[in-house]
């Protein structure tokens, strides 16, 4: 017998368990490659633990948790993690007109992120986790391993099944980011999430622009080379592919539909300048570094500096 809500009569369900094997087939038909951690996500979700991921941006893991979302019927709050997220607004808070008013009353309370997510049975996602300051981190521990919070001033919030928390983090970057102690890291599960194939890389920049095959393969194999480039610290993600093959088709559509030999490296140098970070000890600008990269991937000399 299923179990119901005393308060509603409405059934208690987790969605994502009711068929696991249609919601991955649907979601692997969708999200390009990533089949094997695709079905390490679910499995995490299905077995009803809390999920982190951890890889550089730009590597599909919301894309690949919304999709899951999607086909899974879960509700889906997104909290990003920076370091204004305080306990309060993780939380909530009371309505302060309504407090002046009659004092601290369940019914004035305004829910943050954390209890919405648990009143739903959905998935709590917090982006860049790691930004999240230590006493926001301490907030989540009672909800990841009971299933409970208690709010001051408001009282219990037990989280209806289907509740988790997936954390996303890029474990290389330590500017801003606060340490995350061992308690946390004890309710997760840890999943890396690298860089994919060109092949696969190829396919999303072809779904998300529609352009040329060539001019995108060319893009993708601009960004990959970021990646191991040596004056640069760190590279772009494929993310950075699609801006320069949308950028390019943009120079054109400005001129009439007429290609300039300079199109590519006027498009790479405002796409991927941003994206890149340029190792101090070796010197140089990223320009320099996009210029180089666009030689070696192209055969021909490039500028990235607008034509005046």
């Amino acid at each position: 017998m299923g179990r119901f809500d005393t308060r509603t009569g409405d059934a208690l369900t987790d969605p994502l368990r009711d068929d696991p094997a249609s919601v991955y087939a649907r979601v692997a038909a969708e999200v390009v490659g990533r089949d094997d951690q695709l079905r390490a996500m679910l499995a995490v979700l299905v077995a009803g633990r809390n999920l982190l991921l951890e890889g550089p941006p730009g590597t599909g893991k919301s894309t690949a948790l919304r999709a899951i979302a999607r086909h899974g019927g879960a509700s889906l709050t997104m909290v990003e993690g920076n370091a204004e997220m305080s306990p309060q607004k993780m939380l909530g808070h009371h309505d302060p007109a309504a407090v002046l008013q009659h004092g601290y009353r369940p019914e004035d309370f305004v829910p943050g992120p954390l209890p919405t997510a648990m009143n739903a049975g959905g998935l709590l996602y917090v982006e860049e986790f790691n930004r999240l300051p230590e006493d926001t981190l301490n907030t989540l521990l009672t909800a990841m391993s009971e299933g409970e919070l208690h709010v001051p001033r408001f009282g219990l919030v037990a989280a209806r099944p289907g509740f988790r928390v997936v954390a996303a983090m890029n474990p290389f970057d330590n500017i801003g980011t606060t340490r995350v102690s061992v308690s946390v890291y004890d309710r997760l599960c840890r999943l890396a999430v690298g860089y994919q194939s060109e092949e696969e890389e190829t396919e999303i920049v072809l779904r998300r622009t529609g352009a040329d095959p060539e001019l995108i393969r060319t893009a993708v194999r601009v960004v990959r080379r970021t990646r191991g480039h040596p004056a640069l610290r760190s590279g772009c993600s494929v993310r950075g592919a699609i801006d320069l093959v949308l950028l390019v088709a943009s120079l054109r559509e400005l001129d009439g539909g007429v290609e300039h030999d300079d199109d590519l490296g006027v498009a790479a140098g405002l796409a991927l300048s941003s994206k890149i970070v340029v190792d101090d000890a070796h010197g140089g600008t990223a320009e320099d570094a996009i210029a180089d990269i666009l030689t070696e991937v192209t055969g021909a000399q490039a500028d990235v500096v607008p034509r005046s």
